[in-house]
């Protein structure tokens, strides 16, 4: 009756992990997983520019989040584990490390930035305070998210 028992409350945990990881997966579908304010704060702390490459919105280039610890892997949507990045790097990167990715971008950019600085920029760029309350009154002043990225006001 006991080996029963672990048996079924083994199963039971297998199948609270599935469902909690489902969960997960449906909450954070698209652009519902963080709050326009909250990444507008965070394309601010970086610049408005690609941590790897450093491509900028002012070129026209499209601004992602990239988990440096793969939300897949368990990273969190702490800003520690966030950083901007172009939809290219972003689409590039797959499942290497970002520090293996780093040295990958430096090879291809091939302008005499060293994987060094790169990793180096984003240890120091994830580690800087962001300031939500600017990025709010920035969406509502400018009339939404997008034309508060984009500089233009409504």
């Amino acid at each position: 009756m006991i080996e029963l028992d672990i048996f079924v409350k083994s199963v039971y945990d297998v199948v609270k992990m599935i469902k909690k990881k489902a969960n997960r997966r449906e909450r954070n579908q698209g652009m519902n997983w963080i709050r326009p304010e909250k990444r507008l704060a965070l394309y601010l702390r970086d610049g408005l520019a690609c941590c790897y490459c450093g491509d900028t919105v002012e070129r026209g280039v499209r601004l992602t989040l990239d988990h440096l610890r793969p939300y897949a892997s368990n990273g969190s949507n702490n800003p520690n584990n966030l950083v901007t990045c172009c939809l290219k790097c972003n689409s590039s990167r797959g499942k290497r490390s970002w520090k293996l990715f780093a040295g990958k971008v430096a090879a291809y950019l091939n302008c005499g930035v060293s994987a060094a600085k790169i990793i180096e920029h984003i240890e120091t760029t994830r580690c800087r305070s962001l300031n939500v309350a600017a990025a709010k009154v920035l969406i509502a002043n400018r009339g939404g998210f997008t034309a508060a990225l984009h500089g233009e006001r409504s």
